[in-house]
C-alpha cells in the first residue's frame, strides 16, 4: 500500500513539475531582457539603469501623450539609454502593450513624413534621428539627441538588436 502512495506522489510531483515547466517556458521575457547589453549592437554601450512605468504611472514619463498610449491597450514602458561609440547619446523605449493591435495603432499614428520604410519587426520606420517599429504586442522607439551621417544606420543596428531579444 505505501509502495502505490509513493508512486501516485511521484506521479503528481512529476505532473506538478510538468506544468511549471511549460509555464516557465512560455512566460513574457523580463522587461530587462529586451535590452541589450552593451555592445550586443556593435558599438553601443547601456549609459543608465533600465526605468519602467506601469500604465497607472505612465503620465510621470510621458505627460500629455500618455492618453493616446492607454487608448491602445499600454501595460507598461520600460526605457533606457545608450551612447554609440561616446558620440551619439538615444533613449530606447519599449512599450508593452494588450496585444499587438495596440502597437499597430500606436505605430500608424506616427507621422510618415521624412520616415523610410525598413524591414524590422512587423512595421518600421527610419528617420533621421529616430526608430521606431513593431513586434507582437510591443512599439520600440530609438531616438538619437544629436544626428551624424551614421545616426540612422547605428539606430537600426540598436533596433535589430532588440527585436531579436522581444518574442511573440
Amino acid at each position: 500500500m505505501t509502495q502505490m502512495v509513493d508512486l501516485r506522489r511521484a506521479v503528481v510531483f512529476t505532473f506538478c513539475l510538468a506544468i511549471f515547466g511549460i509555464a516557465a517556458c512560455h512566460r513574457e521575457p523580463h522587461t530587462a531582457a529586451l535590452f541589450p547589453s552593451s555592445n550586443d549592437a556593435a558599438g553601443w554601450v547601456r549609459t543608465g539603469d533600465i526605468r519602467t512605468f506601469e500604465a497607472a504611472n505612465l503620465w510621470k514619463y510621458i505627460d500629455g501623450e500618455a492618453e493616446r498610449y492607454l487608448k491602445a491597450g499600454v501595460q507598461k514602458v520600460s526605457t533606457a539609454d545608450y551612447k554609440y561609440q561616446n558620440t551619439v547619446d538615444v533613449v530606447v523605449d519599449i512599450y508593452r502593450m494588450d496585444n499587438a493591435t495596440g502597437a499597430k495603432t500606436i505605430f500608424e499614428s506616427e507621422p510618415t513624413e521624412d520616415a523610410k520604410p525598413v524591414q524590422l519587426g512587423d512595421g518600421a520606420r527610419l528617420y533621421n534621428q529616430s526608430l521606431i517599429f513593431r513586434k507582437a504586442a510591443y512599439l520600440v522607439r530609438i531616438v538619437a539627441y544629436e544626428t551624424s551621417s551614421e545616426t540612422p544606420q547605428a539606430l537600426l543596428e540598436l533596433g535589430r538588436a532588440i527585436e531579436q531579444k522581444v518574442t511573440r
